[in-house]
C-alpha cells in the first residue's frame, strides 16, 4: 500500500475529531472519502499531511487548547507521522487544501512557482509547469493575473496546479467542489480524473457523493469521527442503511 493510516485518534481538548480511524490507499487508486459535515474528513487529511502535529507544536506552551494525536501513518512503507509537513511533502504526499487558499496578492505564475519550492531540478519544474498549463489552459492565459481576482473555479484549478508543481505521488484534494457551480464541478472533476490517469494516486475528500463515486475506484465513509463503511460506489449505494444514515440519500427505487 502507498498510504496506510492505522488507528489514528485526534482530540482537541475533550472533543474527539477522529476516533481510531484506519484506511489504506493503493498506488494508482483514486480513492474517495465521503461523509457528512463535521465527520472529521478535513482533520484526517491535515493529520496525514502532518499539519495537526505541527499545529500541536505551535500551541505548546501557550494557553491555546491541547491537541493529542495517536496512531501511525505510513507512506510507501515508512512511518511519516512524526515528520514535519515539508518533509512529508518532499516525499511526495501533497495536500491541496479546502477553499483553495491561493496567495491572493501573487500572480498565477508566482503561485505555481511557489508550489515547486521543494523541487531543485529546474528542468523538472519547467516540465511540470507545462503539464499544468496543458491540463488547465486558463492558467496559462492568465499567468500574469493577480490570483485574488480569479473566479472560484479558476482558483481551484490554481490550487490543484500548485499542488501538482510539488510533483506528488499521492495528491490529497480536500472538498474541490465547495462553492462552485455544477457545470464547473463537472469540468473540474474531469480534470481530476485526468490527473489520476497519469499515474498520480489521488485521495479525494468530497461532499457530492455521486460526483465522487463517479470517479473513484474505492471509497470510505467517515461519520461521527469513525470509518463506518468501505467499498465501491456501486456497493455503497446499494446499501439502504448507508444511503439513508451516512450519505443523506433517499432510498433507492424498489427498496
Amino acid at each position: 500500500m502507498l498510504l496506510e493510516v492505522r488507528n489514528v485518534t485526534v482530540c482537541y481538548d475533550t472533543a474527539m475529531l477522529l476516533n481510531d480511524v484506519s484506511l489504506e490507499v493503493a498506488e494508482g487508486e483514486l480513492l474517495a472519502l465521503v461523509g457528512p459535515n463535521g465527520a472529521g474528513k478535513t482533520t484526517l487529511l491535515r493529520t496525514i499531511a502532518g499539519l495537526v502535529r505541527w499545529e500541536r507544536e505551535l500551541r505548546r506552551g501557550t494557553r491555546a487548547g491541547n491537541i493529542t494525536v495517536e496512531g501511525e501513518i505510513l507512506f510507501d512503507g515508512e512511518r511519516i507521522d512524526r515528520l514535519p509537513p515539508h518533509e512529508i511533502a518532499a516525499r511526495g504526499l501533497v495536500l491541496c487544501p479546502e477553499r483553495r487558499r491561493p496567495f491572493r496578492e501573487l500572480s498565477v505564475l508566482d503561485n505555481l512557482r511557489a508550489g515547486a519550492y521543494l523541487v531543485r531540478d529546474r528542468r523538472k519544474v519547467a516540465e511540470t509547469l507545462e503539464m499544468v498549463y496543458a491540463l488547465f489552459p486558463v492558467l496559462k492565459s492568465r499567468s500574469g493575473q493577480v490570483s485574488g481576482t480569479l473566479s472560484g473555479g479558476e482558483q481551484q484549478m490554481l490550487a490543484i496546479g500548485r499542488a501538482l508543481m510539488t510533483q506528488p505521488r499521492l495528491l490529497c484534494i480536500d472538498e474541490p467542489s465547495t462553492g462552485l457551480a455544477p457545470r464547473v464541478c463537472r469540468e473540474l472533476f474531469a480534470k481530476i480524473k485526468e490527473i489520476a490517469e497519469t499515474g498520480i494516486t489521488v485521495l479525494l475528500v468530497e461532499q457530492d457523493v455521486r460526483l465522487a463515486f463517479s470517479l473513484s475506484t474505492r471509497n470510505y465513509i467517515l461519520s461521527h469521527s469513525r470509518v463506518v463503511a468501505e467499498g465501491t460506489g456501486e456497493e455503497l449505494l446499494k446499501d439502504e442503511k448507508v444511503r439513508r444514515s451516512y450519505l443523506g440519500l433517499a432510498a433507492s427505487a424498489g427498496a
